[in-house]
């Protein structure tokens, strides 16, 4: 019989994904990893990913169907390779993405490594995507539910990896998952779905970064693009690329950050049409099928989550890097954030746009 380790982040996707399985006649163990002590932020209780409330609802679910369950404490990993990272790029100028890092580093590296300690064959998640094998090499695509696809934070999956994960609500939509966890009598067949970064959960960063390094981040110039003083900005870490809101001055037109300048401690402003570009440059880039294009490729890119995929021409300029050419100009493209390659429904990879 096969094995696999169901990973529980106490919600009802993965829930289902560990009932699927059983159903499947997969040997399963539940688990969730601890990725920060709730104390260490100041949070007690919360819905959030790690909060005691959630683990508590994955062992529910555990228990009704009958696995063994454990919490796996992973925080010193997270520590430095999500939660170290979040507060570098932000200090940098950079607005990154820790839920590609803790896919890539904790559910995809660490949680792979217990579960050969286990004796696992797999690892599944209930991540909206699907896993497919084209008889050559496996394939990363799209959910069939097109408005919980999360293809765009998985681009950094290997072909070991994909060989060794199950995403069993690939082929499955929201409400389909919600009624069968209803008539299996789960506890969170109605949770909604978390929204903040884990452990951000009231969503203000800077509070977060302020608290987690003990620095306070010095107020400075808004800038225009000829140097002229706007007003003064609350800290740096404040703002991001194309951000409009909570500026916190007053402007004939309508304004937008359009630049991040560390060491000056300056955020230039500027128009609407001045944070829209045609290029960017990706770098960290992982192509699903292990192997980079020779010759320049057409397709649609991502450089957003909730952004729309637009044409581009993508040119390959080493192993970890290429250059991408959009059709037409895109908003507020950010460092930091990635930019991900699709081709129809298959992923051909992603990487961190620079």
């Amino acid at each position: 019989m096969k094995k696999a380790l169901i990973a529980m982040s106490g919600g009802v996707d993965s829930s289902l994904a560990a009932k699927m399985m059983i159903d499947l006649g997969y040997e399963c163990i539940g688990c969730t990893m601890k990725l920060y002590h709730n104390e260490d932020i100041g949070v007690e209780r919360s819905r959030t990913c790690c909060s005691l409330d959630d683990v508590e609802d994955a062992r529910s679910v555990a228990y009704k169907l009958g696995m063994p369950y454990y919490v796996f404490n992973f925080s010193e990993g997270f520590r430095e390779k999500v939660m170290r990272k979040f507060v570098q790029c932000y200090e940098a100028g950079i607005t990154p993405n820790p839920c590609i890092d803790c896919n890539r580093y904790m559910k995809f590296d660490k949680l792979y490594e217990r579960a050969k300690l286990l004796g696992c064959d797999y690892i599944v998640t209930g991540h909206y995507a699907r896993i497919e094998y084209d008889g050559n090499r496996y394939l990363l695509k799209k959910a069939v539910d097109d408005t919980k696809d999360q293809s765009y934070v998985l681009y950094s999956m290997t072909q070991a990896q994909l060989a060794a994960t199950m995403l069993p609500l690939g082929r499955m939509r929201k409400t389909e998952v919600r009624r069968i966890a209803e008539e299996s009598g789960f506890v969170n067949a109605e949770k909604p779905d978390s929204q903040d970064i884990c452990f951000v959960p009231n969503g203000d960063y800077a509070a977060f970064l302020e608290k987690y390094t003990g620095k306070t981040y010095p107020p400075g110039n808004f800038v225009s693009d000829d140097g002229a003083v706007l007003g003064e900005h609350k800290g740096i870490v404040r703002y991001t690329i194309g951000q409009h809101k909570r500026l916190g001055i007053s402007t004939p037109e309508p304004m937008y950050v359009s630049r991040i300048n560390i060491k000056e401690n300056t955020v230039t402003l500027g128009t609407a049409q001045d944070i829209y570009s045609t290029e960017t440059f990706a770098e960290d880039f992982n192509w699903i099928s292990g192997e980079a294009p020779t010759a320049e490729i057409r397709c649609k890119v991502k450089i957003r989550y909730r952004h729309p995929e637009q044409w581009a021409t993508v040119i390959p300029t080493g192993d970890k890097t290429v250059h991408i050419i959009f059709d037409e100009p895109q908003r507020a493209i950010t460092p930091g954030q990635a930019a991900v390659l699709y081709d129809g429904d298959v992923v051909l990879g992603g990487g961190t746009i620079r």
